[in-house]
């Protein structure tokens, strides 16, 4: 039988490392970790989610696809239910990246030697500054389109990250030096965006206002100035 995964979540497994033990935090329906199972991308998947349908769900699918005996289900906030030394490779995907902090902020045995694969949905500018400030680094960060959006995926361990500018608070070191297809409209996207933003905060007055727009003029900057680099390289090289 096919598993129903969407484009994000095989962005995600791919990088997996073989072999893994794997937490599926926000787990669903549970089909990222009986993909992982079926694929042999890991050996044993710890699935959690907040709510208990998603669970029952997911345990009913693993019998489906026959991969039961090599996962376990916990009703937990975040990975809550488990602690250092019982898997190795954590992913988070399909939340908020501010959650996504929250998340691991609230389990520090990640820091060793645990593999992060992160898919935030949304806030992926305070996801990066908040891995850079805490002393992550994104080794790899890869886009995919997936229903008419894009999404990040990045690859992440403990260990030598520093705070990121403004603007790579937005794109990482790691995707600009990438060859991703989709990073020039990626850049066009999230240019255009920082643009109307300072437009609309440029006419504040008060100092939380002033904070606001010194913050996300400099991201414009950084950003539309990587852009036009890029296409400049790209009219260089027709």
């Amino acid at each position: 039988m096919k598993i129903p995964i969407s484009k994000r979540l095989l962005c995600c497994a791919a990088e997996v490392p073989r072999g893994a033990r794997v937490a599926d935090v926000g787990c669903d329906h549970g089909y990222l970790g009986i993909y992982l199972l079926q694929s042999g991308r890991a050996s044993f998947v710890h699935a959690s989610d907040l709510r208990e349908m998603p669970i029952q769900k997911a345990m009913q699918n693993a019998l489906r696809y026959g991969v039961a005996d090599q996962m376990r289900f916990s009703r937990a906030d975040g990975l809550a239910a488990m602690e250092a030394g019982d898997v190795d490779t954590v992913v988070c995907a399909g939340m908020g990246g501010d959650l996504i902090a929250q998340i691991l902020n609230a389990a520090p045995w990640v820091k060793e030697g645990c593999t992060l694969i992160l898919q935030p949905q949304s806030s992926g500018n305070d996801l990066r500054r908040w891995l850079g400030e805490h002393g992550y680094s994104i080794l790899k960060e890869r886009l995919v389109r997936d229903g008419g959006f894009l999404y990040a995926v990045m690859t992440v361990r403990f260990g030598g990250g520093m705070p990121p500018s403004p603007g790579r608070q937005y794109a990482s070191d790691a995707l600009l030096a990438s060859d991703d297809p989709l990073l020039a409209p990626y850049l066009t996207r999230i240019v255009r965006s920082l643009k109307n933003t300072v437009a609309g905060i440029s006419k504040g007055v008060t100092e939380e206002d002033r904070k606001k727009l010194a913050y996300y003029g400099a991201a414009y900057e950084e950003l539309a100035a990587i852009l036009r680099a890029q296409e400049e390289r790209g009219r260089d090289n027709a």
